[in-house]
């Protein structure tokens, strides 16, 4: 039986991903004009993308590092959720106009609709639209999620407008979840849930979905490409996932379990750091008060 002090608190968000890319130059290009997101900074080797002040991505220049292998573990995708079937269907669209190669395909989960692209260096991304709290449904704590059909073009017909098409960027996107490759769901569970304190939402066919506060999930391991992976190279790809809680004393208490359970962090009173079990490695800080 979980007490409420080894769980996330329910406010807990995903915050950026930070990907180490080989050409930040083309990488730019496809996160600005394809998905389409601003270009928040550029310092050198490392550019920060987002919407409005919330940054989604941050590219970092790696160009020595090799691509991971197919079966390794790491990002499975990053799934940045959008308010509106209108700011969907734009960024949608654009990518359709420059990127259309990279469209792997799109899913109504019941919970969200969900479109699905590779990036030109072969990271996961999904863009998605969540339904309302009140349409989802729970069934003996799982939520309901399914993979339904779900036309791309007919949900263009339905949401994209002429002012979409001449500018894309409408209203704000964030993180909405991370989707890992693990080598086994079940030392997946024993971390993301028993130690790090996420609630399991749904166990399925292979995979993990986990959340705080009743979210369907802000992350997700599966075993699909990468079931027994070990503890991953320093490669391409996946550098870093973000988490934000609501406060300095759950961060505090996060900290707490984390050693409790012998998992080595770093902590500088801002932020801690650690890495799960394939080595991806996860920051939580405090969100920022207002």
């Amino acid at each position: 039986m979980h007490t409420m002090t080894d769980r996330l608190a329910a406010d807990t968000a995903m915050g950026t991903v930070t990907l180490r890319v080989a050409d930040l130059d083309g990488m730019i290009r496809y996160y600005t004009q394809a998905v389409p997101l601003r270009l928040l900074a550029h310092d050198g080797a490392t550019a920060v993308l987002g919407r409005g002040e919330t940054s989604v991505v941050v590219l970092e220049h790696a160009p020595e590092l090799r691509h991971a292998a197919p079966h390794e573990a790491g990002l499975f995708h990053t799934a940045i959720v959008f308010e509106s079937e209108a700011s969907l269907a734009a960024a949608v669209y654009s990518v359709a106009r420059y990127a259309p190669g990279t469209f792997t395909g799109s899913a109504d989960h019941l919970v969200s609709k969900a479109f699905y692209f590779t990036d030109p260096e072969g990271n996961g991304v999904e863009l998605y639209w969540d339904r309302d709290r009140t349409a989802w449904s729970w069934t003996h704590g799982q939520v309901e999620m399914d993979t339904l059909h779900l036309d791309p073009n007919r949900f263009l017909q339905e949401h994209l407008s002429e002012a979409a098409v001449a500018e894309p960027v409408i209203g704000d996107a964030h993180v909405g979840h991370v989707h890992l490759s693990v080598g086994d769901v079940q030392t997946a569970r024993a971390f993301y849930v028993d130690r790090l304190g996420f609630d399991a939402t749904l166990d399925l066919r292979g995979a993990l979905f986990v959340s705080a506060g009743g979210y369907h999930h802000h992350m997700a391991m599966n075993v699909w490409n990468s079931a027994g992976a070990g503890r991953r190279a320093r490669t391409l790809g996946l550098g870093q996932i973000d988490i934000l809680v609501p406060a300095a004393d759950d961060l505090g208490a996060l900290a707490e379990r984390m050693r409790h359970y012998g998992t080595p962090l770093a902590d500088d009173g801002r932020t801690i750091a650690f890495e799960d079990p394939w080595a991806n490695v996860l920051r939580v800080q405090a969100a920022p008060t207002e």
